[in-house]
């Protein structure tokens, strides 16, 4: 199998992957119910990183061409869709954490030089919000969100503000970024509080260089979280706990 050019209609990475392997199983190469190549095998073969990868197995998952299986891999479904699907899932939590990690540490180092006492007693309260969205289980992370947007406004550069707000924006609208952070937020992956209280410090400190280092640390830790939380182990593993419990409550509930 060999990756195509890139499409002039502008396709992203794992969209092209996505579809080169939904054309390959259409073509009969995988056959309902058969195991695809591992990811390694598939980011040899198609030269793009594991991440990238992960995504396009996500994406054809998502749109029912694939399914994971605990402990063993990703198979075909029994039923594959007879017509190559349109993989338009926009973009994917990997790459658009990349995109923060470079971005959002540049914005964080300099605001440490101009950020007021005011914005720091806001860090501090977003921090307690976060602590509290986590206890509830709150969905949306609308604290963490307030928490980045508010080094974004601490740097006064309204195009900074604008490049920020936009990547956060990518990440709420995107079908396949919302559905892999759903799948990290079903195994406990959800904002981490020292780390936020790393970046907060370095800004305290009002150091440009301690406080691009806490940020840029923080988003490669959300890559790692994220490509955990997306095996199909711990999905597995999490989709059977939560059936374990269902399946116990019900005998309680019947007794």
């Amino acid at each position: 199998m060999k990756l195509p050019p890139a499409a002039p209609d502008g396709r992203k990475l794992y969209q092209q992957v996505a579809a080169a392997v939904a054309d390959a199983i259409q073509r009969g190469d995988f056959a309902p119910g058969q195991r695809i190549p591992s990811e390694r095998e598939l980011a040899e073969e198609y030269k793009v990183s594991r991440p990238t990868i992960r995504e396009a197995m996500i994406a054809l998952e998502v749109i029912g061409v694939v399914r994971s299986r605990h402990g063993s891999g990703i198979f075909v479904v029994d039923n594959p869709p007879l017509d190559a699907p349109t993989i338009s899932l926009d973009i994917g939590a990997f790459e658009l954490t990349e995109a923060r990690r470079l971005f959002e540490a540049e914005a964080a180092a300099l605001a440490a030089v101009s950020i007021t006492d005011e914005e720091i007693a806001t860090l501090e309260t977003l921090i307690g919000d976060m602590e509290r969205e986590n206890l509830e289980h709150v969905a949306g992370e609308h604290a963490d969100h307030e928490f980045h947007m508010t080094i974004a406004r601490a740097t006064r550069n309204s195009a900074v503000v604008d490049v920020v707000q936009s990547l956060w924006e990518a990440r709420f609208r995107s079908p396949l970024c919302q559905h892999m952070l759903e799948r990290a937020r079903s195994v406990g992956v959800v904002p981490r509080i020292d780390e936020h209280q790393t970046i907060l410090a370095a800004l305290r400190d009002r150091n440009p260089n301690a406080a691009r280092k806490a940020m840029r640390d923080h988003l490669a830790r959300v890559i790692d979280g994220l490509l955990k939380a997306t095996e199909s182990d711990a999905f597995e593993r999490a989709r059977a706990e939560v059936e374990a419990k269902r399946t116990d409550l019900a005998r309680r509930v019947a007794v």
